[in-house]
């Protein structure tokens, strides 16, 4: 019996596009699916949770995390989007470059101020998208207010993922960074570490905490030379200003295996453990998998269960949140050893 409490809401759902555009291919189903919700749920439930349904939350949450802007848009932009004739699945064709003279301005049609939003082609946005990705902050802040009740650690079942997602933009299947907000919320207790194990750098959270010299974030990932998102987490970005050195990228080569991958994440709990945190947040990806389809750093489960050790020796106050991970048929059993891991060594 895992006595985690595990928090889960099913409005994840509302979320299901029929297909994106990943690498210029069209791909259905889309990877990341309610399905993924389901096979964790049956493997937590293999060997016992204690299920709490999410607390509705008010949307100053948001606040200090994304911009106002970015949050109406994706509240209230695909009726606009379907009225002036876009197809169901909303996809942006062209998107905002920072070459462009004065950055661009964001335009006024519905079919175009997508691009000015997102950045990439694999984040569609259907009818019930943000009521998802809303209720996925929701998760993260109810598993925050059972640490800060208490209880030395908890489990967000969040679906879409959020680490992508920035201050003012959204990708990489991510709408809203959930991560940031549960960190956020740590935030007005103290010093606040964030550890990220998925696959991919979390790019958005790393944006939204640059120059906050009270949150640590660290990442493990692979080397962004070989994957999403490409364009940043390398070892020479440290943050900003006062906040320079509290941003740590730890990126990997693609088929690292076991051993590399818990060494980096090793040194990312000493990093976290340093910072003297009141908290921990974990962006927990399962798609460094050794069979995940969109992985690189080829991890076993047993390698899983080293991270789950790893992070619960911290022996912290922990909030774990879902992000990546699209090996539905080995998906439940890892998040399953890796929590009972974190709850073991949490203990001893």
């Amino acid at each position: 019996m895992l006595t985690l409490p595990v928090v889960v809401d099913d409005t994840h759902r509302q979320h299901e596009p029929a297909f994106e555009l990943n690498a210029g291919q069209r791909v259905a189903p889309v990877h990341e699916r309610p399905a993924r919700i389901d096979a964790i749920l049956a493997g937590l439930r293999t060997i016992g949770i204690d299920e709490r349904r999410a607390v509705q939350h008010g949307d100053e949450v948001l606040d200090g995390v994304h911009d106002p802007g970015l949050v109406a848009y994706l509240r209230d932009a695909y009726p606009a989007w379907r009225a002036a004739g876009g197809p169901e699945v909303m996809i942006a064709d062209t998107f905002r470059s920072p070459r462009w003279s004065g950055g661009g301005r964001r335009p006024t049609s519905p079919l175009g101020s997508l691009g000015w939003f997102c950045t990439d082609t694999a984040t569609p946005l259907v009818a019930g998208s943000y009521l998802a990705a809303r209720a996925a902050v929701d998760v993260a802040c109810t598993a925050v207010d059972l640490v800060l009740a208490g209880s030395s650690g908890a489990y967000g079942v969040t679906r879409p993922p959020g680490h992508h997602a920035g201050p003012d933009y959204f990708g990489g299947f991510c709408l809203l960074n959930h991560a940031a907000v549960a960190a956020h919320r740590f935030r007005a207790e103290g010093r606040v570490a964030i550890i990220d194990v998925d696959v991919h750098h979390g790019n958005g959270t790393q944006d939204i905490f640059w120059t906050d010299p009270e949150v640590l974030y660290v990442s493990v990932h692979t080397d962004p030379d070989h994957q999403y998102p490409y364009f940043s987490g390398y070892p020479e970005e440290l943050g900003a200003g006062s906040a320079h050195g509290t941003t740590r990228n730890l990126p990997l080569a693609p088929g690292s295996g076991d051993d590399p991958v818990l060494h980096a994440v090793e040194v990312a709990c000493e990093l976290a453990d340093a910072f003297e945190p009141v908290g921990v947040v974990v962006s927990f990806g399962c798609d460094a998998l050794d069979a995940d389809p969109l992985g690189q750093l080829s991890v076993s489960a047993a390698g899983f269960t080293g991270i789950g050790q790893l992070l619960g020796a911290l022996r912290r106050p922990t909030v774990l949140l879902q992000e990546g991970g699209y090996a539905l048929d080995r998906l439940g059993a890892v998040v399953a050893e890796t929590l009972t891991a974190f709850e073991a060594a949490q203990a001893s």
